[in-house]
């Protein structure tokens, strides 16, 4: 019964996470049951932060 360093070795294998069926992205966490790119399953909102994009009109000053 080990669950130090051995065990963290054997984790890499399978799949981590699955195509959502809300965005169709490929981040659905099997064993958290939840999306890391809308946050489905964990909020009925889609997840969204202003600093995901670039800010395209941003005023240059030169």
């Amino acid at each position: 019964m080990v669950k130090g360093t051995t065990s963290f070795g054997k984790r890499g294998r399978g799949r981590t996470h699955i195509r959502c069926r809300r965005c169709g992205r490929h981040s659905y966490n099997i064993r958290k049951h939840y999306c890391a790119a809308c946050g489905f399953g964990r909020s009925s909102r889609i997840r969204r932060y202003s600093w995901q994009n670039k800010k395209v009109t941003r005023v240059r000053i030169r």
